[in-house]
């Protein structure tokens, strides 16, 4: 699982066992931002809502893919990237999913340079309809160098939106469909979600 720089390590490891105890039982040891997960406002708002404030069918329903590939390595994009394919529709979908391609670097130490999005890009995608944000990296703001701000999650996660991060699995799916992520319901910043494309 992708883990964030400095967030707590994941691990599992037997608590019972059915030869022992007759029930096996695994303990798990996360951050809530592991893995594919999603931030709760909480996360960077003060007095933000948590995921248990979070209603489920805020984060169901229909989506766009929207790729920009060959980005580089730190590269900042923004609606210029965004729009290599062609305009970006006046309304889009409650849920933006960006894919820059760079779940591929997910197990190597390349994860941590990934692209980030403009924060005026992410503007413009609020004001355009989006309300969730899907990104195939660690965070949409930049990882390496560390920063003490995240513009991106300022706006999504202030406006009261949510932010997904670490998606993978984006190649080969339509540019739009019907997506699902399936958190826990759990009182935090954040939660590890499983992340559904419902396709024909």
């Amino acid at each position: 699982m992708t883990v964030y720089p400095g967030d707590p390590a994941v691990s599992s490891e037997e608590a019972l066992t059915l030869s022992r105890d007759g029930v096996a039982v695994t303990s798990w040891h996360l951050g809530s931002h592991a893995g594919t997960h999603v931030d709760a406002p909480a996360h960077t708002v003060a007095g933000g809502r948590t995921m248990a404030e979070v209603a489920l069918d805020e984060l169901v329903g229909d989506a766009v893919v929207l790729r920009a590939p060959g980005l580089r390595a730190g590269q900042r994009y923004g609606l210029a990237e965004l729009e290599a394919a062609g305009p970006l529709p006046a309304d889009v979908p409650p849920i933006v999913i960006i894919d820059t391609g760079w779940a591929a670097h997910f197990a190597g130490d390349a994860a941590v340079r990934h692209p980030f999005l403009n924060p005026d890009a992410a503007r413009e995608l609020r004001a355009r309809g989006m309300r969730v944000l899907a990104v195939d990296t660690l965070s949409p703001d930049p990882t390496e160098p560390a920063t003490e701000t995240f513009p991106v999650h300022e706006v999504v996660l202030g406006a009261d939106g949510l932010i997904v991060e670490n998606v993978c699995g984006l190649e080969g799916l339509p540019a739009r469909l019907r997506v699902g992520f399936f958190p826990l319901r759990i009182d935090g910043d954040g939660a590890p979600v499983r992340a559904v494309a419902f396709l024909p």
